[in-house]
């Protein structure tokens, strides 16, 4: 899994925004505004990440129990990957 390069992750006025860039902004509808974890996930997957790379990541870094963390990455992967924002490995 890989964050699309049209994609940058902006704080403005102490939100994080997701914001689609150059071609894309004719692309994409709206933005979308992600909280601490959300944050926590885009850093991690500016490289080729697997979910259980994810999942370690935001265990080692917050106290979450790993089901609810697992549940959670899986929807934000969701929501960036039908927003056309992240491709992921088949």
């Amino acid at each position: 899994m890989r964050i699309e390069k049209e994609f940058v992750l902006r704080e403005i006025a102490g939100d994080y925004i997701i914001i689609p860039t150059g071609k894309t902004v004719l692309e994409f509808n709206g933005l979308i505004t992600v909280n601490e974890v959300g944050v926590s996930l885009w850093k991690m997957l500016q490289q080729d990440v697997s979910m259980e790379d994810l999942v370690k990541g935001i265990l080692d870094e917050y106290d979450v129990e790993e089901s609810v963390a697992r549940e959670d990455i899986q929807e934000f992967l969701d929501t960036l990957v039908k927003g056309g924002i992240l491709t992921k490995d088949e």
